[in-house]
């Protein structure tokens, strides 16, 4: 198994080239400072895996990551890092590297990551698969365009699709359309809860009582 290993700290990539070297399935072929040099390194060498650390000068490791898989390199990209917040997770994931995992792995833990990486398959640390389904399961925001917000607001006021389409300048058929569209986005089917699941939502602020458009 043939890896390239980039790490800009030089006692990290000195230590795990050392727990790597002695595992006899793994031959060290390259290493890099940066990750522009492990980009170099891949074309050069076309390892089975590149093991890139996250936070690197130059380029960095999803900088790295992208352009060794948008290369079309038959290199797998394995990123090992000391962050696991959300958005680097993401970062790496949607750059295109197989597997992620955290400094915190044992020498068993990152042998295995490193050969299934090599067959493709996707290897996350327990925490980051853990923050990964956490934030797949947490609701997508609802949010309302500004012009959805002006025919719910007009809605609120006691208006009919007439008079907001008299009030925002446009055809009743457009209200239609942007409440339809309102109503998906809340999942009601009526426009009093469509105000109501909007204003408890903090979508909508709270209505003053006014003048209404007449007819």
């Amino acid at each position: 198994m043939r890896v390239v290993l980039a790490d800009d700290h030089t006692v990290m990539r000195a230590g795990l080239v050392a727990l790597l070297s002695s595992e006899p399935t793994i031959d060290i072929v390259g290493e890099a400072g940066d990750g522009r040099e492990a980009v170099r390194l891949v074309e050069e060498l076309d390892p089975d895996v590149a093991l890139l650390d996250l936070r690197m000068p130059v380029l960095d490791g999803v900088g790295a990551t992208t352009e060794i898989v948008g290369s079309g390199a038959r290199t797998r990209v394995l990123i090992l890092t000391t962050y696991d917040t959300d958005a680097d997770i993401e970062r790496g994931v949607e750059a295109g590297a197989t597997g992620y995992l955290l400094k915190d792995a044992t020498r068993g833990q990152l042998v295995e990551a490193i050969h299934s990486a090599s067959r493709g398959e996707t290897v996350l640390a327990p925490r980051v698969a853990q923050r990964l389904v956490a934030k797949m399961r947490r609701p997508v925001p609802v949010t309302l365009t500004a012009r959805e917000a002006e025919v719910l607001g007009a809605v609120a006021d006691g208006l009919s699709n007439a008079e907001i389409g008299r009030r925002l300048f446009i055809g009743e058929a457009t209200v239609k359309t942007h409440l339809l569209r309102v109503f998906a986005k809340l999942d009601v089917s009526d426009r009093t809860h469509a105000v109501v699941v909007a204003m408890n939502s903090g979508l909508l602020q709270k209505r003053r009582p006014g003048p209404t458009v007449s007819s």
